[in-house]
C-alpha cells in the first residue's frame, strides 16, 4: 500500500469514472487501474463495483476511500507545517462561498489578493450552505464563507465580520415615513423573499417571525433566486425585501433612498470562514482572512472587531 495508490481510490470515488480519474491524476487509465487491483488484492476486498456505470463504491470500500482521504490530508499536513514555518503563502485554495455574500464580498478583496498573493492559486464557487457543508466533508473544498453558527461538531467555524440586515422598499409602502425600523413594521404580504435552500430566507423568517404570521400571508408565492432579483421586483411590482449591508454600495443613488434601517440594536449576521476537522492550509486561510477584513466598509470592519473580541 502507498500514498499513490490512495490518491487514486480517492480520485475514482470523486469522479465515478477509471478513465477520468486517470486524467486527472496524470497517469494513464492501465496504469490507474493495476495499482487500484494491487491495493484491492493486499486489502482482499472489492472497492470498487466496477459491473455499473458510473462505477459504485462498495460498503467496505466507502470505508477504505474515507480513511484513504484522512490519511492523504496528514501526510499532506507535514508538508503545510514546513510551508507554515517558513511562512510560504503558496498553493491551491479552493473557497465555497454562499450567493448571497459572493458577488457582494469578492469583488473587494479579490484583485488585490492574486496581486498580494500571486503564488496562491484560488479558486471561489457559489454554493448554498448545506452544499458548502457537503463538499467541505468530502474535501473537496478547503473552506468555506457563510452564515453561522453552523452548529455541526466537525465543522470548525472563524467569524470574520458582522453584517446589519436592512429594509429595501418601494417609496409608496407606509414603513418609508419612519426613519429607523422594527420588524414589526414589516407588511409580510408586500415581502418578497429568496427561495427555499437559502439561509438569508431562513434569517429573515425568523427576523419577521413569519412562521407564526403565515396564516395571514395571501400573496406569497413567489420566490426569487438572487438579491438582485429581489431587488428588481421591489423597484418594479413594489413592495420590500431585507438586503444584506455589502449590498448597500452597488445601489444607485436614487435606490439608496429607498433604503431604511433599524432600530439599535439592529438585526445582524455572522459571516464566517469554516472549515473542516481534517483542515490544514491554515496559513493559507490566515491571508485571506487579512485580505478579507482590509477591504470591508470601515465601520463595518470595526464593528464586528468590537463583536468578535467579546466573543474571545
Amino acid at each position: 500500500m502507498n500514498i499513490q495508490q490512495l490518491e487514486y481510490i480517492v480520485a475514482v470515488d470523486k469522479w465515478r469514472h477509471f478513465s477520468t480519474a486517470a486524467e486527472k491524476c496524470n497517469v494513464t487509465q492501465p496504469t490507474l487501474s493495476m495499482m487500484i487491483q494491487r491495493l484491492e488484492k493486499e486489502l482482499d476486498v472489492k472497492i470498487f463495483d466496477r459491473s455499473k456505470q458510473p462505477v459504485v463504491t462498495t460498503e467496505i470500500g466507502q470505508k477504505i476511500v474515507d480513511q484513504a482521504r484522512t490519511i492523504l490530508s496528514e501526510s499532506a499536513q507535514m508538508k503545510q507545517l514546513v510551508s507554515d514555518q517558513k511562512r510560504e503563502a503558496h498553493g491551491d485554495l479552493h473557497i465555497g462561498i454562499i450567493p448571497t455574500v459572493a458577488p457582494y464580498l469578492v469583488p473587494l478583496f479579490v484583485g488585490s489578493f492574486l496581486k498580494k498573493y500571486p503564488n496562491i492559486k484560488l479558486k471561489i464557487s457559489e454554493f448554498t450552505t448545506d452544499q458548502i457543508v457537503q463538499q467541505l466533508e468530502k474535501q473537496h473544498l478547503d473552506a468555506g464563507i457563510l452564515a453561522t453558527p453552523l452548529k455541526i461538531p466537525s465543522i470548525k467555524e472563524l467569524p470574520l465580520f458582522y453584517e446589519q440586515f436592512v429594509v429595501y422598499a418601494s417609496p409608496d409602502e407606509k414603513l418609508m415615513k419612519k426613519k429607523y425600523l422594527l420588524a414589526d413594521d414589516i407588511d409580510v404580504n408586500h415581502l418578497w423573499l429568496l427561495e427555499e435552500g437559502h439561509c438569508l430566507r431562513e434569517q429573515v423568517v425568523n427576523l419577521c417571525e413569519l412562521k407564526r404570521k403565515e396564516t395571514l400571508i395571501q400573496n406569497f408565492d413567489y420566490q426569487a433566486g438572487s438579491i438582485e432579483t429581489l431587488k428588481k421586483m421591489v423597484d418594479v411590482n413594489h413592495g420590500i425585501t431585507i438586503l444584506p449591508e455589502l449590498a448597500i454600495p452597488d445601489l444607485s443613488a436614487k435606490q439608496k433612498k429607498n433604503v431604511r434601517y433599524f432600530k439599535a440594536p439592529a438585526p445582524v449576521r455572522e459571516v464566517s470562514i469554516v472549515t473542516y476537522r481534517y483542515f490544514i492550509k491554515y496559513n493559507l486561510i490566515e491571508v485571506l482572512r487579512k485580505e478579507i477584513l482590509s477591504h470591508l466598509p470601515e465601520a463595518m470592519r470595526s464593528s464586528s472587531q468590537k463583536q468578535i473580541a467579546q466573543l474571545v
